[in-house]
């Protein structure tokens, strides 16, 4: 197998790493990966049902939809990202337990005794240190999960959304639980680039397994891809399925309610009751994407006196 760290933070370069070496290689690889700020959701999820909308816009935590199925999952500098891309035999690639395995042998071997649970968790002390993800691809498989080092829990929590009752839509939906990080488990690692280097040593150990760098061609058509593709709202959120949003809410006092249904990302139908003008305005949000900004740029411009805050009563 061969191994290697990203150099890049770029969850959109680095998803797209995932990506090109699964559809365009032969060989079997272990990814080491570590992210800016963002929420990677899987391929079949609203993006808007799964995030709060409000604390990511504001915060400026990007959404990004990778090719595999599950939940949606927070990224930053304190979690470890481990892909697994590897040759299979066709009816047998998807096999959360085996390829998560190696992982929780790397874990113990740092003395930490690590529970798989469910479909794909693993959990200590019955809270949940990874998440995990597989998609297929011919004879190949992606199997990919998150490791929780250090991360800013508060953000993790703030970045997910929590009560989701206003989404009607047949797409995918997360599990929350609680979770916790690995560092004060650990007695001689302080952060999670020595914990990266630690499981890249773990494997690197195992006969067969060797230590790679991308080659200039490979980082040239990961970056049109991660461009072309990850980078996109068109992939990010007008990919996943319908959906339709419903909310009571006031603005200035007066009580309002709105019934918004998506298709692709776009606004299809609208209704809003409470005011004349938000009324008018709610047939002049068809067509538009269904998008803080956009929203936001249409009832300004209708005069409807909202505040910014207010434009988050339509997610």
């Amino acid at each position: 197998m061969l191994c290697f760290k990203l150099n890049s933070t770029d969850p959109f370069f680095n998803l797209a790493v995932d990506e090109s070496l699964l559809r365009n290689t032969k060989e079997d690889y272990l990814i080491l990966g570590i992210n800016s700020p963002s929420v990677v959701i899987g391929k079949h999820q609203v993006a808007h049902r799964e995030t709060d909308t409000k604390f990511i816009t504001e915060n400026k935590i990007p959404v990004i939809r990778r090719i595999s199925g599950g939940g949606a999952v927070y990224h930053d500098p304190g979690n470890l990202n481990f892909s697994f891309i590897l040759q299979s035999t066709h009816g047998k690639q998807v096999d959360f337990r085996k390829y998560t395995l190696p992982v929780i042998e790397f874990l113990k071997s740092e003395g930490i005794k690590v529970d798989f649970e469910g479909k794909s968790d693993l959990k200590v002390n019955g809270l949940k240190i990874s998440g995990n993800a597989e998609h297929v691809y011919r004879e190949r498989v992606l199997h990919h999960g998150t490791l929780l080092f250090e991360s800013r829990l508060e953000a993790l929590k703030s970045s997910l959304r929590k009560d989701t009752s206003g989404y009607t839509t047949r797409a995918v939906e997360s599990n929350p639980t609680s979770v916790m990080n690995l560092k004060n488990l650990v007695n001689r690692i302080t952060n999670v680039e020595e914990f990266r280097n630690r499981m890249l040593e773990f494997f690197l150990n195992e006969k067969g397994n060797s230590l790679i760098e991308l080659t200039p061609d490979e980082l040239t058509s990961i970056g049109l891809l991660a461009e072309s593709k990850y980078g996109t709202w068109e992939w990010n959120y007008a990919y996943g399925p319908d959906y339709q949003f419903s909310n009571r809410f006031k603005i200035n006092d007066a009580a309002c309610s709105c019934r918004i249904s998506v298709k692709d990302g776009i606004i299809r139908e609208c209704e809003i009751e409470g005011t004349d003008e938000l009324k008018t305005t709610a047939k002049k949000l068809i067509g538009c994407k269904h998008m803080p900004e956009d929203i936001g740029k249409i009832l300004k411009d209708e005069n409807n006196l909202i505040s910014d805050s207010d434009i988050y009563k339509f997610f």
